[in-house]
């Protein structure tokens, strides 16, 4: 059974700015609650204002998700608030350094894998049985098309984040088969957002080993960037009841600045034991 625009309930983080701002917004004008995360309260609140004044439902709810405070914190107050969700779109992240392993700092690369994948796990265990009790949901997490690109300098903590929010996602999705629930991760294409703005600041910082990033910037600047909406559109299909046989699969949005990259054959399990 579906969930109908009168018991849709989101959890949306990241929700404060670019891409996780984009589709908590559509998810409000498609019907649902939405419960919008951030670690900015001035962001997150002006996002959850705007929703309300356009006729919408949300709450806003500042906190650390890659912490087990925060998690429970917004776990807590969604349900109280609204009942337990039936949408979950993971959408906070942060690029992390551009650094060598040998020199990064390891504050900054561990915090890379903390916020982009331990946040995703951590609101996946709050609220999947939850979904699985209901036996409808979906699961959306934020990756990137970093974990198919060759292994290359500087980039090593970003890119492990999303391999292993790529392969959690895998897991989940092969746990909750024939559940109701889906899980998914997709790549949200090449946005001109805050991020892209960081990862340009960074970037000009650095010598001749810089220069394929600096180029990735140029090219996401002359094109202008893939629209945000499109990844909406993407999440927005999803949550559609025809949608209920995706599960465990890399996603991407239509018509993107950058080709899809071929991701994972269906698995097999051949073990000799």
């Amino acid at each position: 059974m579906g969930a109908t625009t009168k018991n849709r309930i989101a959890v949306v983080t990241g929700a404060g700015r670019g891409l996780g701002r984009e589709v908590a917004l559509r998810l409000a004008g498609e019907g649902s609650k939405v419960a919008l995360v951030a670690r900015s309260s001035e962001q997150v609140n002006e996002a959850a204002a705007a929703i309300v004044q356009n006729g919408g439902t949300a709450i806003a709810i500042a906190a650390d998700i890659s912490t087990s405070v925060g998690s429970q914190l917004v776990k807590t107050k969604i349900e109280s608030e609204f009942g337990p969700p039936n949408i979950l779109i993971n959408a906070a992240g942060i690029f992390g350094p551009l650094q060598s392993i040998a020199d990064s700092d390891p504050q900054r690369w561990l915090e890379t894998l903390t916020i982009n994948t331990a946040g995703p796990y951590r609101m996946c265990q709050a609220f999947t049985t939850g979904m699985v009790a209901q036996g409808w949901g979906r699961i959306v997490n934020y990756s990137s098309a970093a974990a198919f690109h060759p292994p290359g300098p500087l980039v090593s903590a970003y890119a492990t984040s999303k391999v292993a929010l790529n392969q959690l996602t895998r897991h989940l999705a092969a746990e909750l088969k024939d559940s109701g629930v889906t899980a998914n991760v997709l790549h949200p294409g090449d946005v001109k957002t805050s991020m892209w703005a960081d990862i340009r600041q960074e970037a000009e910082q650095l010598g001749e080993e810089g220069e394929g990033y600096r180029a990735w910037i140029r090219w996401v600047d002359e094109t202008g960037g893939d629209p945000p909406a499109k990844a909406a559109d993407l999440v927005s299909r999803l949550t559609e009841d025809e949608a209920s046989g995706v599960t465990g699969q890399f996603l991407w949005i239509e018509d993107g600045l950058q080709a899809p990259i071929a991701s994972w054959d269906a698995p097999e399990d051949d073990r000799p034991w």
